[in-house]
């Protein structure tokens, strides 16, 4: 259900790219939104994983300096059949992980010194195995891909506001028969409407994960209490995150109360560890 729901909101969010393009310029408006798109992801495919490694300073670390790390992640990768990734550190003192990598070959997880530090080996265990079932289902590519064209939706619309405010593109739209105060008013709302479908992805690829990776270290209840405790980490030691990057972590980095839980780019916590009692039977 959770893949049938991601590909229905990728079709989304490229079909709403496409409504912005003709609003932008008709029908040869539409071919650019898609050259635009194109471009877009190309560019995230292939140079995502190494700014977001850079973003954080995040360090490749040795087997002797983690072997509890790396004997963890052999064995769920070898679980799970895929090569084993490349492990970095961040020297952060806050609770995470993500996963970036545009292929299995060239699949990295990251994780924080604090991570390391405060969860015990079953924990790392669910944590590590949520990140893994990241690079086995390519959810990394599918993030990007939808953030990309979420970004491309943005910039088309200042564009054409910019255009329609200098007057071009509204005296364009009524030769049309358009009327460019609607289509202006649409401009506003599809990159707000673009930010929720990309939210609604990333929504949904967490839930996959979870369940994913429960099942690939063989106990639910492991990552439920990992994310227990990485949820309260997250609000005692704040991790200074880029929010265009929010979305690859295990928890959100960003916190926030009321209406910002409509942009979290990640589920309630509460209702990721009812799910995950619930696969072990406790609920």
């Amino acid at each position: 259900m959770n893949y049938f729901k991601t590909t229905l909101l990728l079709a989304a969010l490229t079909a709403l790219m496409l409504v912005v393009g003709q609003a932008l310029g008709g029908r040869v408006g539409m071919y650019y939104a898609l050259a635009f798109g194109a471009i877009f992801n190309l560019g995230s495919y292939w140079f995502s994983d190494k700014i977001v490694l850079a973003l954080y300073r995040a360090k490749p670390i040795t087997e002797a300096e983690a072997p509890l790390l790396y004997r963890t992640v052999q064995r769920l990768a070898q679980k799970a059949g895929i090569p084993m990734p490349r492990l970095h550190y961040i020297s952060s003192p806050a609770l995470n992980a993500f996963a970036t990598g545009r292929s299995l070959k060239k699949a990295v997880v990251a994780v924080t010194d604090g991570l390391l530090r405060n969860l015990d080996e079953r924990e790392l265990e669910g944590v590590l195995g949520h990140e893994l079932s990241h690079v086995l289902h390519r959810d990394i590519l599918i993030s990007s891909i939808a953030a990309t064209i979420a970004g491309a939706i943005s910039m088309l619309a200042s564009m054409a506001r910019w255009a329609f405010i200098f007057g071009g593109w509204g005296r364009s739209s009524n030769d049309r028969g358009e009327n460019p105060l609607s289509a202006l008013v649409m401009l506003i709302v599809a990159p707000i409407a673009a930010l929720l479908i990309q939210l609604s992805v990333s929504r949904s690829r967490e839930y996959a994960a979870d369940e994913s990776g429960a099942r690939l270290c063989g106990e639910p209840l492991h990552l439920a209490n990992a994310l227990r405790k990485l949820h309260m980490g997250s609000h005692e030691i704040p991790m200074h995150a880029n929010p265009s990057t929010a979305h690859l972590f295990i928890v959100n980095p960003l916190t926030g109360r009321g209406l910002l839980h409509l942009f979290s780019t990640h589920p309630p916590i509460e209702e990721r560890i009812r799910r995950l009692e619930r696969m072990s039977g406790r609920r």
